[in-house]
């Protein structure tokens, strides 16, 4: 391994850095990241049928990779400080190609989901580098754009994964979706090797183990807690309960911790920073709504509609294709005219969207939904890199580390409770209908209780984007005013 440049290397001509090959690199291997946590749910189906488990079960290989997300990326902020970008870009590879391999020959649902935590591991350490990388090499000013790029892969990979999936598994296994995206992972290894330099100084900050003891029960229980909600335990089980209380006491013991701490693990100064804050809340509400609908909608396209996973993959597209193309323009309009004109409306679209999804049935048109998505990934673009951007560039550059790491890692915590919740009230609503029917022999009960749960879904996302509209509002154009490292 190379060895990582010396102080001075920050402030001296960024000219040193092949800024481009190094983007290019992250933007490879964060696709195929990103692409992994919603790549499965077109095949949740099959899967279910293939290791006769049920929905509650099988929706673990979603929020168990983002729960290991949530448990890692938090520590993401000191092994930045204490390993070069090259050793931390090579490894996160390894872990994901590790997993992926893996994946494709997983005989029991065991197997299959060793393989999403050994991909998540992988992700956990990519993504926060990634924007670290971005936050050193790019001058505030331009960062709109780069970050819209990023957006590429941020938005754009989830929101494609399920239509991808779907056209592999027209005629293939769901093996095939691991097959297919090892090559890609494997020429990300190569290219990275060849081209990633390392851009950041290494502090190599004292490790602290009762702080990582407690950041991984704290995050880790939260998402345990609600993933096991709605997994059918119910909020009321004692395992949901006990789950979630230790899992804040730990978080906020861990926050005691790292105030009082020199040298604190995560640090929690970039919470005075206002914009910084509103910035976080909206990334995560935004997450929370893409990723809740991504596993809603396959399921309601297949189960409902009665779809198969090829149409219902081609039914995603628009929406995933346009978020895509939309968040480099939305970069490059950032920093032209600053977050609020693009933010307030982009939220105003995707609550409009979830209200027109929370009254799809049995007899909801294919275009209805595409147009819905379409306006849904629209808000969705216009809401996340600029908002991100906006709250990381009001940090000093000292805190960067440790404000991707907040924001990455309550990014996919965020994103994890939003899909338990789904599921749950899913589940809970189906449930509702089922025990208020009185016909039980009537075939179309299971398809309108399904229905049922997913309005109910909906209607809970609904809540979550009004309250970040009415947040949005607060939002304001940061004035850069520190060097740009």
């Amino acid at each position: 391994m190379t060895m990582d440049i010396p102080a001075k290397g920050n402030t001296i001509g960024k000219s040193e850095f092949r800024t481009v090959p190094i983007i290019a690199s992250f933007l490879i291997a964060g696709f195929i990241g990103l692409f992994s946590e919603t790549a499965l749910n077109m095949a949740l189906k099959t899967i279910i049928t293939d290791f006769s488990i049920n929905e509650t079960t099988v929706q673990w290989l979603t929020t168990g990779y983002l729960l290991t997300l949530g448990i890692l990326v938090p520590v993401s902020g000191l092994i930045l400080q204490w390993f070069t970008t090259r050793q931390l870009f090579i490894t996160s590879l390894i872990f994901s190609i590790s997993g992926t391999i893996i994946g494709a020959i997983a005989p029991t649902f065991t197997i299959l989901m060793i393989a999403r935590i050994v991909q998540a591991i992988g992700t956990a350490l990519l993504l926060p580098l990634m924007f670290n990388t971005i936050l050193v090499l790019i001058p505030p000013h331009k960062r709109g754009k780069v970050m819209g790029m990023m957006g590429l892969v941020i938005s754009f990979a989830p929101a494609v994964g399920p239509t991808i999936s779907g056209l592999i598994l027209r005629s293939l296994t769901w093996h095939w979706i691991f097959w297919i995206s090892l090559p890609l992972l494997l020429v990300a290894l190569v290219f990275g090797s060849i081209f990633m330099q390392n851009v950041t100084t290494l502090t190599k900050p004292k490790i602290d183990i009762l702080s990582i003891v407690l950041s991984t029960i704290g995050f880790g229980g939260i998402v345990y807690g609600f993933s096991n909600a709605g997994e059918g335990g119910g909020w009321g089980s004692i395992e949901v309960i006990t789950s979630i209380a230790i899992g804040l006491i730990a978080l906020i013991l861990f926050a005691i911790r790292q105030v009082r701490m020199e040298q604190p693990m995560m640090n929690l100064s970039a919470f005075k920073y206002p914009m910084f804050v509103i910035g976080l809340v909206l990334v995560i509400m935004i997450m929370m709504v893409m990723l809740s609908s991504m596993i809603l909608l396959p399921l309601y396209l297949q189960n409902v509609l009665a779809l198969s996973t090829f149409t219902a993959g081609l039914l995603l597209l628009p929406g995933g294709l346009i978020n895509g193309l939309l968040s480099p323009i939305m970069g490059s309009l950032f920093d032209k005219f600053g977050p609020k004109w693009l933010v307030i409306p982009g939220l105003a679209l995707a609550t409009l969207a979830l209200f027109g999804f929370s009254t799809i049935d049995i007899d909801t048109s294919s275009g209805f939904i595409i147009v819905l998505l379409i306006v849904l990934m629209i808000g969705v673009s216009m809401v996340m890199m600029p908002a991100q951007t906006n709250g990381l560039n009001q940090l000093p550059p000292e805190l960067y580390p440790h404000g991707t790491a907040i924001m990455n890692t309550l990014q996919q915590v965020g994103g994890a409770i939003g899909t338990a919740i789904a599921i749950s009230l899913l589940a809970s609503g189906s449930a509702e209908y089922l025990s208020s029917t009185t016909n039980l022999t009537n075939p179309l009960n299971p398809l309108l209780a399904f229905t049922a749960g997913v309005q109910k879904s909906f209607s809970f996302a609904i809540i979550v984007a009004i309250i970040g509209l009415v947040l949005s509002f607060f939002i304001k154009r940061v004035k850069v005013d520190h060097p740009s490292h």
